[in-house]
């Protein structure tokens, strides 16, 4: 089944009640939308300032302003631009990782073991913890919850991807394609890649909401986005004082921002998963 295909049918080979493109057509929007607006954002919105501080929200500041005076709606619209950029760029190498990891398993026995032990093993382990682990190790920072993410946020993918390539290669028509003289490279191209592509798409999809959530979490913990950048995780962890103070607008912007573009993203990755299941309403 092609990326195509995907975009054009439901289970059973009915069109789904939403179509999955609009979906995924809205959630791009949106991200478009989130970066565009923070690339033209002044600079100046984002500075403080001492004559509107605690400010309740008015035309002015549309979610008012924080215990500095800067402004919660600039800062929320740069720090989901943030996350979605972490996001992005996690869940494209989990996605790579996940993918190496499902070719590797079928070279032969030994390392679909191997696979199979490494991603059995993470699975085992406490996720978060886990992800403070790496990005503790990691020192932090932007660089360190990136990776943090994306080693963490591979297993499922992996398990899943490892499956597919293993039933592919174990098919009639590729052990024709071999018998008839083709490569490696031809039987991965024509055979394994049109089968892996829909998952592939479907699971980098679903890895970029739990991606950007973990990284909320770990800036409001500490180990996440440098805390003089704009980051959710940070407005939120400074909005538990906001809030004591009677500044509750200090949590909502960023919280709903973060919670509206994971859900985007979370429901049209369940689009394309339930899009992509076999005919007879296999998952």
């Amino acid at each position: 089944m092609t990326a195509l295909e995907i975009l054009s049918r439901g289970p059973g080979g009915t069109r789904p009640t939403r179509h999955p493109a609009w979906r995924g057509a809205w959630a791009a929007g949106l991200v478009l939308l989130i970066l565009a607006g923070a690339a033209v954002l002044p600079a100046s919105w984002l500075g403080v300032d001492a004559r509107a501080v605690g400010q309740a929200p008015t035309p002015a500041h549309p979610f008012g302003t924080d215990s500095l005076g800067r402004d919660v709606a600039a800062r929320t619209l740069a720090a989901l631009a943030m996350s979605v950029q972490v996001g992005l760029l996690a869940a494209i190498v989990s996605t790579a990782i996940a993918l190496g990891l499902a070719l590797v398993a079928v070279l032969g026995r030994w390392a679909d073991h191997l696979v199979g032990l490494l991603t059995e093993l993470v699975l085992g382990l406490p996720h978060f913890v886990l992800l403070i682990m790496v990005a503790f190790a990691l020192g932090g920072g932007t660089t360190g919850v990136v990776f943090a993410v994306a080693f963490t946020h591979w297993p499922r993918l992996a398990r899943l991807l490892r499956h597919e390539a293993q039933t592919v290669a174990a098919s009639d028509y590729v052990a024709t394609s071999r018998a008839l003289g083709r490569s490696r490279s031809w039987v991965a191209r024509h055979h394994l890649a049109p089968h892996l592509l829909p998952q592939i798409v479907a699971g980098f999809v679903l890895i970029f909401p739990h991606a950007i959530l973990h990284e909320a979490g770990l800036s409001f913990i500490g180990l996440g986005i440098e805390p003089h950048l704009p980051s959710v995780g940070v407005m939120l962890s400074d909005s538990l004082r906001e809030i004591i103070a009677g500044r509750w607008w200090v949590a909502a912007a960023p919280g709903l921002g973060l919670v509206l573009v994971a859900l985007a993203f979370e429901r049209f990755g369940e689009a394309l998963r339930t899009a992509a299941a076999p005919p007879g309403g296999g998952t």
